[in-house]
């Protein structure tokens, strides 16, 4: 019996614009919004009256396309956010959805702005972050939906990077970045002068605001002191008792359920090998019961189920379920008959595509440390000896997840294996596995990707000389990283904007980024007393040895990895006679 490659699936199925995605509710349950493309191919934001067939754009955006929106708790607006041609200074937009008329609400040059919080107590206006008085600190700002007239509410007195405010837009609580690395978790009571420290986080620890229940009584976090990975907690703003909600001793809590008007947690998931969900109030047993019976219904019975929308009483729900060798299909569930109405797939045409299968794998590091990945084995050919990609992610303060990923469809459908790793400094997989990663940047968090090389090579899935490294961010740091120290490691390199020299990476970090520097001092290293030590784990200095074919892909106006960081290894690498494509 022989076997044999399946056809090409075409570059534009994998990574064009969807067909239909983003699904989302009205508070009110009149309106399912979405996102896809207009006659221009340009993704806006679709509305459709629920139970009608008459959807049409409400949006006119121009060039990049719209890929972030939320819904308002005034029924008649929506808002979408957009930045100026990749700078990451991203305006909001708030767009009537009658009318389509479109106001920027936050028209400030220079400025970069977030929601905070929208609140059914206060429909009309939006809590929103802006760092217009100062590019290095973000301010709260109230802003009216219907005129844009903004009012400064909350001072950053400098270090706050989050805050967290109550049902009427009054900044409650925040958490601000400490000298020491770490992080503070702020209250500010009513009618008082000064914050209330409620928690420091150590270097070593890690904590985040969820918010606050309804009634201002409970603030919700995470945080993982006296623990290993992030735990639910709940602050009782009156004794300052803490409460653990959820827990797990390996993996950090990942997604808070909240019910949409009482802000109450429902139930939190877990990112361990899959995507699992812990039932926190009975309320909601039956439900997440009905929609495991719909995940077991998707094709191979894989398939993890997200929340994705949801209506202000709770009756309506958009849930998503995700297959790694399909598109992604969108449900409306209702609450009172517990049953569930298809809505749509991202990307229709992808069904009956060959597309791979994405199988969890764990392996020991080096040093004993437990690592987690996945592997992507292609369709149609024997599954030994196999051309490989070794795909590292960005952050490093991130992870790969099990799910369908176009990048690893595109190399699997062209006959590799793919091998992602989630090395030491990953998240997800609690503070100690976290922290292992400090001051490891082109240190251990790259043996532990040599590990995943050695690995798969002695499973006999990967051919050794034919081993390529790839990523974006990191990922393309340690790409450089990779072929500058362990050459005869990889056949080649892809790296997409990937940093090549940490001393000017760290000198250039974007003005609202300067409250963090602290924590990058702890986990990189500190450039006032350490530059010999950043040099050492800077690939740029080291492009002599860098002499396996390497493609170099850069973002003119990449804010955070600037064009400078690309133009220093292609000159490095041309001055040495090294083969580079940029």
């Amino acid at each position: 019996m022989t076997s044999s490659p399946p056809p090409l699936i075409p570059r534009d199925l994998l990574f064009g614009n969807p067909k239909r995605t983003a699904p989302g509710l009205s508070p009110n349950g009149r309106y399912v919004t979405y996102l896809a493309p207009d006659d221009h191919d340009v993704l806006q934001v679709w509305l459709r009256t629920l139970g009608e067939e008459d959807a049409r754009p409400i949006t006119d955006d121009r060039k990049r396309g719209i890929h972030d929106y939320f819904w308002t708790f005034e029924d008649d607006y929506l808002v979408y956010a957009q930045d100026g041609d990749g700078d990451e200074d991203y305006h909001l937009y708030a767009v009537h959805v009658r009318s389509g008329v479109t106001r920027d609400l936050t028209p400030f040059a220079g400025t970069r702005a977030y929601l905070i919080h929208a609140s059914p107590e206060c429909p009309d206006e939006l809590l929103v972050a802006m760092n217009v008085e100062d590019p290095s600190r973000h301010d709260a700002y109230r802003v009216h939906l219907a005129t844009g007239e903004t009012e400064r509410v909350f001072v950053n007195p400098g270090a706050v990077v989050g805050m967290v405010s109550d049902a009427f837009l009054n900044v409650r609580a925040a958490l601000a970045a400490t000298a020491d690395g770490g992080m503070d978790l702020l209250l500010y009571p009513e009618h008082a002068t000064e914050p209330h420290l409620a928690r420091h986080w150590r270097p070593e620890d890690e904590g985040g605001a969820v918010g606050f229940s309804e009634d201002g009584r409970t603030l919700y976090f995470t945080g993982t002191h006296d623990a290993n990975a992030r735990r639910l907690l709940a602050l009782n703003m009156q004794t300052r008792e803490e409460t653990v909600l959820a827990e797990d001793p390996e993996f950090d809590v990942s997604d808070v359920l909240l019910h949409p008007r009482r802000l109450t947690p429902e139930a939190v998931s877990f990112e361990r090998d899959r995507l699992e969900w812990s039932v926190l109030d009975p309320a909601v047993t039956d439900d997440f019961a009905a929609l495991a019976a719909l995940t077991a219904l998707a094709a191979d019975a894989a398939a993890d189920l997200h929340i994705v929308s949801r209506t202000l009483d709770g009756e309506l729900w958009i849930v998503s379920l995700s297959r790694d060798n399909g598109p992604t299909a969108f449900h409306l569930y209702r609450r009172d008959s517990r049953a569930t109405e298809f809505l749509f797939t991202t990307t229709p045409e992808l069904e009956g595509q060959p597309l791979a299968k994405m199988t969890p794998v764990v392996f020991p590091a080096r040093d004993g440390l437990t690592l987690h990945g996945y592997l992507t084995l292609p369709l149609g050919v024997a599954q030994e000896n196999l051309p490989t990609v070794l795909l590292v992610h960005g952050g490093p303060w991130g992870r790969d997840l099990w799910g369908y990923q176009p990048t690893v469809q595109w190399l699997a459908n062209r006959g590799y294996a793919v091998l992602q790793i989630n090395f030491r400094g990953s998240t997800g997989y609690g503070k100690r596995f976290l922290h292992a990663g400090d001051r490891e940047w082109g240190g251990k968090m790259h043996d532990d990707l040599i590990d995943g090389v050695n690995w798969i090579t002695q499973q006999g899935i990967a051919d050794p000389h034919r081993i390529a490294i790839m990523g974006g961010s990191y990922g393309g740091y340690a790409t450089l990283i990779g072929l500058a120290f362990t050459p005869a490691a990889f056949a080649c390199g892809v790296d997409i904007v990937g940093p090549s020299n940490l001393l000017t990476l760290m000198r250039t970090i974007p003005p609202y980024w300067e409250p963090m520097r602290a924590m990058f001092r702890v986990r990189v290293g500190d450039l006032e007393t350490e530059e010999e030590f950043l040099r050492s784990r800077s690939p740029v200095f080291f492009a002599d040895r860098m002499t396996k074919p390497l493609l170099i892909g850069q973002g003119a106006n990449d804010p955070r990895v600037k064009q400078d960081e690309s133009e220093q290894i292609v000159t490095a690498m041309r001055a040495a006679g090294n083969p580079v494509e940029y």
